[in-house]
């Protein structure tokens, strides 16, 4: 029933325009138009991310949207890094940290927050 549908992401957040920053100036997703007041919209290659307001911004402690980047995994760390994106550092089973990429087999991920506490993650693999 859904297996040809798009899924959505949608991000809790207390502060718009903190958000919209984080989301267009630092990440570089391309923005949307957004019928709804307290809605921004971003579109990050065919997937669309809803960033909404809400109280319950943050609370989530676990991921809620991964960019599969491939090879360009170190490369874009690297630019977020130079964006002020700081990194979560995790001691997870099976997973060695080097620099601010944990990896693990043919996987490497790298984990950072948005303004709000929300984990994003980047992956190869």
């Amino acid at each position: 029933m859904l297996v040809d549908k798009d899924a959505i992401a949608m991000i809790a957040v207390k502060d718009l325009a903190a958000a919209e920053k984080f989301y267009k100036d630092v990440l570089g997703l391309e923005e949307l138009e957004s019928r709804e007041e307290e809605v921004l919209l971003f579109r990050s290659g065919t997937t669309r991310l809803n960033v909404y307001r809400s109280q319950y911004a943050g609370t989530n402690k676990a991921s809620c949207v991964t960019w599969n980047v491939g090879g360009e995994i170190e490369a874009i760390a690297a630019t977020l890094k130079t964006q002020g994106v700081v990194f979560e550092h995790y001691d997870m089973p099976g997973l060695k940290l080097n620099g601010d990429i944990h990896s693990g087999g043919h996987m490497k991920v790298a984990w950072f927050k948005d303004a709000d506490g929300n984990i994003l993650s980047i992956v190869s693999g």
